[in-house]
């Protein structure tokens, strides 16, 4: 990656963090459903970026999002759980041919259905090991399982608004 695009991301970092620590932190539908719409930040970044600066950026975010939080490290754990898994994902559900001239995963470059594919996973395993790590146990498994599945589902639902209003005319970085 160019030092252009770390420096996109390090944007990217930024707005993300202000917009969950000021605005979704306290958005909750029904007492059940939680908006964490920074996860996002490890979707959009570049293809083509590294394991290690993604691990990287995905600590930071989480480690932010933990310290506005005060979550001692249950954001950190979850996020870079997903950053390490999202390449094998994304092994998993690359055409044949591969991707051309692709940079960012967004529903416009990829098209809805795979967007789908590639986020559903990704954040159902987030919010697994966020609502389970801050429980601490597997005890009330059905009431966290809802949890999982409300904040999974609502998050999926924010998260392609966000595609839809801010990545519209993005074509790569």
């Amino acid at each position: 990656m160019s030092s252009r695009t770390y420096i996109i991301q390090l944007i990217h970092i930024t707005l993300y963090l202000l917009a969950q620590a000021l605005v979704f932190n306290d958005l909750v539908l029904f007492g059940r459903a939680f908006a964490l719409v920074y996860i996002s930040f490890v979707l959009m970044v570049p293809l083509e970026s590294g394991r290690v600066s993604l691990l990287l950026m995905s600590f930071v975010m989480g480690f932010l999002i933990d310290v506005f939080s005060d979550t001692l490290g249950v954001h950190s754990a979850a996020t870079v759980l997903i950053a390490f898994l999202r390449p094998h994902w994304l092994n998993l559900i690359t055409p044949r041919g591969g991707y051309e001239n692709v940079s960012i995963p967004t529903i416009q470059i990829m098209g809805f259905q795979w967007f789908i594919v590639y986020t559903i996973p990704i954040i159902f395993v987030h919010h697994f090991a966020l609502f389970f790590i801050e429980a601490g146990s597997f005890n009330s498994f059905f009431f966290i399982f809802k949890r999982i599945l409300l904040s999974s589902l609502f998050n999926l639902f924010l998260i392609i608004v966000f595609q839809y209003f801010f990545y519209r005319n993005v074509k790569s970085i």
